[in-house]
């Protein structure tokens, strides 16, 4: 109880009387650390994730937990329950494919049907969470926030399905989440959302590559038959 208490009252104080909360740096170093186990396809990026959320739920909800100079972020909390849900059914889905080498998922392009399924539900969810988040009282301008929470139930499942696009979608996310964050004074999240953009980029890059590598494996084995199958030849 002593450990929980100093957790919830620790401060990282700097010039002029500002400071972040402990708890909100930890969260933030557990989603990157969650992203980075993403990038490599390793199943444990799950529950660490899960660990990030927890923490950041207890930061967004400023008045629920008490913290210091803070507005609530109705959004932004929504989307770390969101996370844990939707955590589970992607730790469950990854402990199910992994592989031998400790990877799981293998990464796939969505089809062009799926890409415009999740662009309508991202615009429209934004466009229908909007007025209900403001309703409740969340931190203005309120769509950005509706955004980052659609964007980012998106960008999990996909991140389940392994689908090649989810980090496009926390390239949008991250665009939107670091001028909304700093505004609102959450500095230390503002700051993991630049380092997001840039790294989900490099997530992209990577995951392109090994679905590309995978298609040319694929390629070769398929000439290789033709060579062998002499049925294959004659069609």
């Amino acid at each position: 109880m002593d450990i929980l208490q100093w957790l919830f009252d620790a401060k990282i104080e700097f010039g002029g009387g500002q400071f972040l909360l402990l708890r909100e740096v930890l969260g933030n170093v557990f989603g990157l650390l969650s992203a980075l186990g993403g990038m490599r396809r390793k199943v444990w990026a799950w529950p660490i994730g899960i660990l990030g959320n927890a923490l950041l739920l207890t930061v967004f909800l400023g008045s629920v937990f008490g913290n210091p100079n803070s507005v609530d972020l109705l959004g932004q909390a929504g989307r770390q329950i969101m996370f844990i849900a939707t955590s589970v059914y992607g730790w469950v889905r990854w402990r199910q494919a992994k592989h031998e080498d400790g990877t799981a998922v293998e990464p796939v392009w969505a089809s062009w049907g799926t890409r415009a399924l999740l662009l309508v539900v991202l615009v429209g969810g934004t466009a229908a969470l909007t007025p209900l988040f403001r309703a409740l009282g969340s931190y203005e301008p309120v769509w950005a926030d509706a955004w980052i929470f659609m964007g980012s139930l998106l960008a999990t499942f996909g991140m389940a399905k392994g689908w090649v696009e989810f980090w496009l979608i926390w390239v949008a996310v991250d665009l939107v989440g670091v001028p909304l964050l700093w505004s609102a004074g959450y500095y230390a999240s503002a700051f993991m959302y630049l380092f997001y953009g840039a790294f989900t980029l490099t997530g992209f890059f990577v995951w392109w590559r090994v679905r590309r590598r995978r298609d040319a494996e694929a390629d070769r084995v398929t000439v290789e038959t033709a060579h062998l199958d002499p049925t294959v030849r004659r069609g």
